[in-house]
This record gives structure tokens, C-alpha cells and sequence, in this order.
């Protein structure tokens, strides 16, 4: 799907969000029509903040991932600051609330 760029491991996942201060994970399912719509909503958004590190990973082609990162439904984005959750959104993403809080956090890592 195109995005971000495409993990294709777990491995991958886990150095994106343990070695960048920001880690912005995308993860979807190839058949899932909101994750297709939701994406191109999205990735402006996140693009406007340069700070922030993006990766998208498909959880049918690698399984693991619903059990490291907890995903029951997807679309899920998540967002990492130094290695640890600070963000979640599933399922039904709100664009606005999504900016919202990406401003929160870079606002308050840049004071």
C-alpha cells in the first residue's frame, strides 16, 4: 500500500521504534477498506511534523505484530517517544484529534 515506508519484519518494527526519539508505526491489513481510506487522510498530517519518524507495516503478512503491539482491529497508528507508547488510534481515525495531540507531544519534546 503506499505511504510510508514498508517494514517487512518484526525485527524492523522494533529497531524503527527503539532507535528514533519519535516512531510513528502505520499498521494495517491489505483487505481492510477503512485502512485504505484512512492512509491518504493521515499522511499529510504526520508529514507535517519532520520530527517524527514514520513506518507502515502490513499485519497479515507479518502476524507477530498483533501480539507485540497489542492489535485487536486495524487501522492502528501508534506513536513511540523513546521507545515507549504515548498514542494510539484504531479503527476509526479522527484527523483532528490526530493532529492534535502529534502538536501536543512534539510541543512539549521541544520546550
Amino acid at each position: 500500500m503506499d505511504g510510508f515506508k514498508e517494514a517487512q519484519s518484526l525485527e524492523e518494527l522494533r529497531k524503527h521504534v527503539n532507535e528514533n526519539d519519535l516512531a510513528f508505526l502505520f499498521l494495517y491489513g491489505q483487505n481492510c477498506s477503512v485502512c485504505h481510506g484512512v492512509l491518504p487522510q493521515i499522511k499529510p498530517i504526520v508529514e507535517g511534523f519532520p520530527e517524527i519518524k514514520t513506518l507502515q507495516a502490513d499485519v497479515e503478512k507479518i502476524p507477530e505484530i498483533s501480539g507485540e503491539y497489542i492489535v485487536f482491529t486495524v487501522p492502528v497508528v501508534l506513536l513511540f517517544v523513546d521507545g515507549r507508547e504515548v498514542m494510539r488510534f484504531a479503527r476509526f481515525i479522527e484527523k483532528n484529534k490526530l493532529h492534535e495531540q502529534l502538536d501536543k507531544i512534539t510541543s512539549a519534546l521541544s520546550s
